[in-house]
C-alpha cells in the first residue's frame, strides 16, 4: 500500500489523482492533502479519503478547516503554512509526491520531495523552470524517482529508451517532438487579440484546466515553459525539441530516432492517463479514462507554431537558450501578468510585453542557488507590477 501526499489537492491535477487513487484504493492510500485556501472542498476531500493529515496554506483556510474536522469528529491533523507543506511532502511515512502546486508556490515543497528521496509525480513545471539544474542535481543525489505528469513529457517519458540519461545522442534519439493544441486562438485574428476576455482564454477547446493555466495555453505560455522542462527532464539541448501544433490532443508528444523511427504515444486528452501511467510505473493500473476511438476522430492535423501568434513561445524558448536565471525570471513576470489579465488590469496582447520589458531590464546570471533564484524571482515581480501599472493606465 503505498503511502501517497497530494500537493495541491483541491487543483485539477489534485482532483484527478485523487480520482485515479480511488479507483485503485487497493493499491494506495492518501496519508496527506495540500491546497492553498478552499477549505470546503479540502473538507469533502477529507471526508472521503481520511489522511492522517491535511495543510492548508492559508491559515484562516485552516481554521475553518479544523473546526469543520473537530465538529465531524474526524481524526485527520490540519495544518497551516509552508513550513508544514514543505513537512508533508517529506514526511518519512510518504512513499509517493504528487506535485500539482501551480505556480512558484509549489517549488520549495518539490524540492523538499526530491531532497527526501521521494518518488515525485511532477506536475508543477515551474520547480524545474525555475531551478534547472539544481533541480536536478538534487534529484541526482537524493535519489529520488522523477516521473513527468504533464502530458506531453509522460508522453515522451513513455516513448523514451530506459537508458536516456546517457545522453539522448548514445541512445539514438534525433529529436523530441512537443506537441500543442494552440490553445483557443489559433484561428483568431491577432488584431482582435486587445479585446480576449479572461473567460474566452479560459475556454480551452480540448483540456479542462485552472484557470491560470488556462490562460498560459492561449498565450502558449505554457508550451514555452514545457520546452524548457523538457531540456532538463530529458538532458536535451534546445536545438533538440520542436515544438509543433497538433489541434486535436491526441498525439501528446513524439520522439524522433537516428533511424527515422517516430514513437508516439497517444490518447484521449484526459490527464487521468499520465497520472495513472506515473503513479504505477512500471506496471500499469485502471485511470478510468475512455479507449481511444481512433476512426471517430477521423484525421490529425499538424504545423508549425506561428511566434507573430505566439510570443510568449518565442521568449520561453529564447529564455531556454539563455540559462541561467533567465527562465525564473521569465516565470515570474508571466504569473503577474497572467494575474492582472485575470483581474482585468491588463489586456491579453500585453502579457508577453510585460516578460519581454521584464527579460530585458535584468541581467542573466548563473543560477548557483534556490536563494538566488528567489531573489530574481521577486525582483522580477517588481518589475513586471511596474510595467503592468503604466500599461493599465495608457488609454
Amino acid at each position: 500500500m503505498q503511502q501517497i501526499c497530494v500537493l495541491g489537492s483541491t487543483g485539477s491535477i489534485g482532483k484527478s489523482t485523487l480520482d485515479v487513487i480511488a479507483r485503485n484504493s487497493d493499491r494506495y492510500h492518501v496519508r496527506s492533502l495540500v491546497a492553498g485556501k478552499n477549505h470546503q472542498l479540502m473538507l469533502e476531500q477529507v471526508r472521503q479519503f481520511r489522511p492522517e493529515i491535511a495543510v492548508m496554506a492559508d491559515t484562516a483556510a485552516a481554521d475553518k478547516l479544523r473546526l469543520a474536522v473537530k465538529n465531524e469528529k474526524l481524526k485527520t491533523e490540519v495544518l497551516s503554512g509552508a513550513h508544514e507543506i514543505a513537512l508533508a511532502a517529506a514526511e518519512s511515512a510518504v512513499d509517493t509526491v504528487m506535485a500539482a502546486i501551480v505556480g512558484a508556490a509549489g517549488l520549495l515543497p518539490t524540492l523538499a520531495a526530491v531532497k527526501a528521496g521521494k518518488k515525485v509525480l511532477l506536475a508543477n513545471k515551474e520547480a524545474l523552470v525555475m531551478t534547472g539544474s539544481l533541480f536536478m542535481e538534487s534529484v541526482k543525489q537524493s535519489g529520488a524517482v522523477l516521473l513527468p505528469i504533464d502530458s506531453e513529457h509522460n508522453a515522451i517519458f513513455q516513448c523514451m529508451p530506459r537508458n536516456y540519461g546517457e545522453g539522448l545522442g548514445k541512445v539514438g534519439v534525433r529529436r523530441i517532438l512537443l506537441t500543442a493544441s494552440g490553445g483557443p486562438f489559433r484561428e483568431t485574428p491577432i488584431d482582435v487579440f486587445p479585446e480576449i476576455t479572461p473567460a474566452q482564454a479560459c475556454a480551452h477547446p480540448n483540456w479542462s484546466m485552472g484557470r491560470k493555466i488556462s490562460v498560459d495555453s492561449a498565450t502558449m505560455m505554457n508550451k514555452g515553459l514545457e520546452f524548457i522542462e523538457a531540456c532538463w527532464l530529458f538532458g536535451a539541448k534546445s536545438s533538440q525539441v520542436e515544438v509543433v501544433i497538433h489541434p486535436q490532443s491526441i498525439i501528446h508528444s513524439l520522439v524522433d530516432y537516428a533511424d527515422g523511427s517516430v514513437l508516439a504515444q497517444m490518447g484521449n486528452p484526459d490527464m487521468r492517463t499520465p497520472i495513472a501511467h506515473a503513479l504505477a510505473w512500471p506496471e500499469r493500473i485502471d485511470s478510468g479514462v475512455a479507449p481511444l476511438a481512433l476512426a471517430d476522430i477521423g484525421h490529425l492535423d499538424f504545423y508549425e507554431p506561428c511566434m507573430r501568434r505566439y510570443q510568449c513561445l518565442r521568449l520561453a524558448t529564447e529564455a531556454a537558450s539563455a540559462g541561467g536565471t533567465a527562465a525564473a525570471m521569465l516565470n515570474a513576470a508571466n504569473e503577474e501578468a497572467v494575474d492582472a489579465f485575470l483581474v482585468k488590469h491588463l489586456r491579453f496582447d500585453k502579457i508577453a510585453e510585460v516578460v519581454d520589458f521584464t527579460l530585458q531590464s535584468l541581467p542573466v546570471a548563473r543560477a548557483d542557488s534556490v536563494d538566488q533564484v528567489l531573489d530574481v524571482d521577486r525582483q522580477a515581480r517588481i518589475l513586471a507590477k511596474q510595467q503592468i501599472h503604466r500599461l493599465s493606465h495608457i488609454a
